[in-house]
């Protein structure tokens, strides 16, 4: 029999969250195969079996919780029948009992299933272990439960859909003298009836997402954390990218966005002010050398950072190349650790959702964020006598006023704007 374990998980990881399991009880797995899928504070990870053989208890359910180094289930070695290793070794005390046994009893192969191990007493209710914790937490009983699976297993949705009813209804049939049980509190937060008869939803966050609310306010509490704001004249990109949209894609097999200007743009604002590329340690300050910027990316799971390493050695090609793979990685799931970690700063845009303002929070321990937003027309004094309509964007930066100072702030978000303004410098600044 071989232990299914949690290995480790990558630095400072050491906990997920049984996502799904890809395997049933009594399945048959060969050495190789996925076995179950983690989620994790910043990528979901699938286990593997290490051994052949046949899947038994599983020791963990979808939404429990796991540490590293943990058994989450077993793999029993096949023998004989489905890998029942009772059946193909029986023992002389079993054969004498089954010469015993009186004309209707079972036969001995049958009793030698019943003792093979995790399979459950047909009288108990079969339920993973996912729905005997919510049941618990939810109140009900699951022999009132009827599941959808064939084999008659009870499963999440199925104590979801099945509700508080029948757990009140058997607790008010308690006979005289017996202490009635009460059914599990509500879960935390805002009780079933506080909406009357209003239709709600309570739906679990999922492991990522409580990562990034303590993250979220992990930065305000920690960080003295204050916004600046300026902005760009976008007129000379959306000149550039006009003339040389299509050259750049034939030649590159990539589109000419925006992220590669601003990133430029900010690795020539770090390189004049270093104190936005460090971070506190302590009571010291540590002051990158090296440029890995990070681009806010919206998935499905939640708001993911991965980091386009050394930046400031990237073409506008290469940077546009790999902020689209890390795009399309972040929303089908498939980052790795090592492409979310050590960020030196971070540029989130909110303007490809509409955004025109915002102040974005730190990613901690990082001690500034540039903000981007929706390019918008606006009226621009060109001089005393003419205006004009010019696509303007406003950028926030949102900085840690521990170790940079308000002076310093500004003339950084300054020099984004004046690099960004004349496109041409970000290839001698950037």
């Amino acid at each position: 029999m071989a232990d299914i374990i949690i290995p480790e998980l990558g630095e400072s990881i050491t906990e997920g969250t049984i996502s799904r399991w890809l395997k049933k009880e009594g399945d048959s797995v060969q050495a190789g195969d996925l076995l179950v899928e983690l989620e994790t504070d910043k990528v979901n990870l699938e286990i593997s079996a290490e051994a052949d053989g046949v899947l038994g208890t599983q020791l963990k359910g979808e939404g429990d919780s796991v540490q590293v180094g943990e058994k989450i289930g077993t793999i029993t070695a096949t023998g004989g029948s489905g890998g029942n290793k009772a059946a193909s070794e029986p023992k002389a005390s079993e054969a004498a009992a089954a010469s015993a046994a009186p004309p209707n009893h079972e036969s001995a192969g049958s009793r030698n299933i019943q003792n093979a191990g995790p399979v459950e007493n047909p009288t108990q209710v079969k339920a993973s272990p996912a729905a005997r914790k919510l049941a618990r937490e939810k109140g009900i009983e699951l022999d009132g439960i009827k599941g959808k699976d064939p084999l008659g297993r009870i499963f999440p949705d199925d104590v979801r859909g099945a509700g508080a009813a029948p757990a009140a209804s058997q607790s008010q049939t308690s006979q005289p003298g017996e202490v009635k049980q009460q059914s599990a509190p509500a879960p935390s937060g805002t009780a079933p009836d506080s909406f009357g008869s209003k239709p709600v939803e309570r739906q679990r966050m999922s492991r990522r997402r409580q990562t990034i609310a303590n993250r979220l306010v992990e930065a305000q509490q920690t960080a003295a954390m204050l916004t600046t704001f300026n902005e760009v004249d976008m007129t000379a990109i959306l000149d550039v990218r006009k003339r040389r949209k299509q050259t750049f894609l034939e030649k590159h097999d990539v589109g000419l966005g925006f992220m590669s200007f601003f990133t430029k743009a900010v690795v020539g604002a770090l390189k004049a002010f270093p104190y936005l590329n460090a971070e506190i340690d302590g009571q010291d300050i540590l002051v990158k050398k090296f440029y890995d910027i990070g681009i806010a990316v919206a998935a499905k799971e939640g708001l993911v950072v991965p980091v386009v390493r050394d930046a400031d050695r990237l073409g506008f090609a290469e940077i546009e190349r790999t902020i689209a793979g890390l795009a399309d990685k972040a929303r089908s799931n498939t980052l790795s650790l090592s492409e979310l970690q050590g960020g030196t700063f971070t540029i989130t845009n909110g303007g490809v959702f509409g955004s025109l303002l915002s102040t974005p929070i730190l990613n901690t321990p990082q001690v500034g964020i540039l903000g981007m937003h929706k390019i918008q027309l606006r009226p621009v004094a060109i001089d005393a006598e003419r205006m004009e309509n010019r696509p303007m964007m406003y950028i926030a930066l949102s900085y840690d006023h521990r170790i940079v100072d308000g002076s310093e702030a500004v003339r950084f978000l300054v020099k984004v704007k004046e690099l960004l303004e004349d496109p041409e410098t970000l290839l001698l600044e950037g």
